[in-house]
C-alpha cells in the first residue's frame, strides 16, 4: 500500500470550532452592556438625593446619634448626614455578614463578624469625614457622578469599576445588616459584586466610548508613551 492510498483511505479530521458562535458572543456582550447600565442607573439614583450643596442633610448638618438603648435618634437629620451617622451607631454592636442560617435543617446560625472593621470605618467618620462633610460631601457625590458617567458613556470603565468597588465596599462596612431601619447586606454585597465584575470586564469595550479610544492609544502605548499606557490600564 503506498503512502499515497494510506492518507486517501484515513477520515478526514473533523473540523473543531475554535470561536464561539455569533449569538453566543451578541448574548455575552448584551449581558455585558445591561450589567454596565445598571451600574450606572445604581449610582444615578444615589447622588440624586445627596445633591449639593446640603447632600440633602437637614438641620445644620446635624447626624444621628445613639440613644439609651443604643438604638439611632435621628436628630433632626436627613440625607447623607443620616446614613453616615448610622454607620457610626452602630459601629460598636456586634455585626456579622455572610450570614447563612441553618437552622431549619438542624444547624446553627453562622456569619462573620465585621466588627473591628466597622469601627474603624466609624472612628474616621467621626474624626475626619462628619467634621468635615462640606468637603466630603462634594467628594462623594463627586465620586458617584464619576461612576455614573463612566458606566453610562463606557468611557474609563475600569477606573469607574475601580471607585465602585471602593464606595459599594465602605457601604457594606458601615451598613450591612444594621437592624433599624434594616439594611439588607446583600443589597451592598451585590453592588460590590456587580463593581468588581464591571471593574475585570472593562465593559466600555463594548458599545462604549472606550471601544472608540484604545485603538487610538495603542500605537502611542506600544512606543512607550506612559500617558497612553496609564488611559489603557483604565479603559
Amino acid at each position: 500500500m503506498t503512502e499515497s492510498s494510506t492518507r486517501s483511505t484515513t477520515p478526514a479530521a473533523t473540523a473543531v470550532p475554535t470561536t464561539a458562535p455569533g449569538w453566543d458572543r451578541r448574548l455575552q456582550q448584551a449581558v455585558i452592556i445591561i450589567a454596565r447600565l445598571g451600574l450606572a442607573y445604581i449610582f444615578f439614583s444615589g447622588f440624586l438625593w445627596k445633591m449639593p450643596p446640603r447632600f440633602g442633610c437637614a438641620n445644620n448638618f446635624a447626624f444621628p446619634v445613639a440613644n439609651a438603648e443604643g438604638r439611632p435618634d435621628p436628630n433632626g437629620s436627613t440625607g447623607l448626614c443620616y446614613w453616615m451617622g448610622l454607620e457610626t451607631v452602630y459601629a460598636s454592636q456586634e455585626r456579622k455578614v455572610l450570614v447563612a442560617d441553618l437552622q431549619y435543617i438542624g444547624g446553627q446560625q453562622f456569619g462573620v463578624n465585621i466588627s473591628p472593621i466597622a469601627q474603624l470605618n466609624a472612628a474616621f467618620l467621626d474624626g475626619i469625614v462628619k467634621p468635615n462633610i462640606a468637603v466630603f460631601g462634594y467628594l462623594i457625590w463627586g465620586a458617584e457622578v464619576l461612576i455614573f458617567l463612566t458606566m453610562f458613556l463606557g468611557l474609563f470603565t475600569r477606573l469607574g469599576g475601580l471607585l465602585a468597588i471602593g464606595i459599594a465596599s465602605q457601604l457594606y462596612i458601615g451598613l450591612a445588616n444594621i437592624p433599624s431601619p434594616y439594611e439588607w447586606e446583600w443589597a451592598y454585597g451585590q453592588m460590590v459584586l456587580l463593581a468588581i465584575l464591571m471593574f475585570g470586564l472593562a465593559p466600555g469595550r463594548i458599545l462604549g466610548l472606550d471601544a472608540l479610544l484604545r485603538p487610538r492609544l495603542m500605537p502611542a502605548a506600544a512606543r512607550g508613551n506612559r500617558l497612553a499606557q496609564l488611559v489603557l490600564l483604565l479603559t
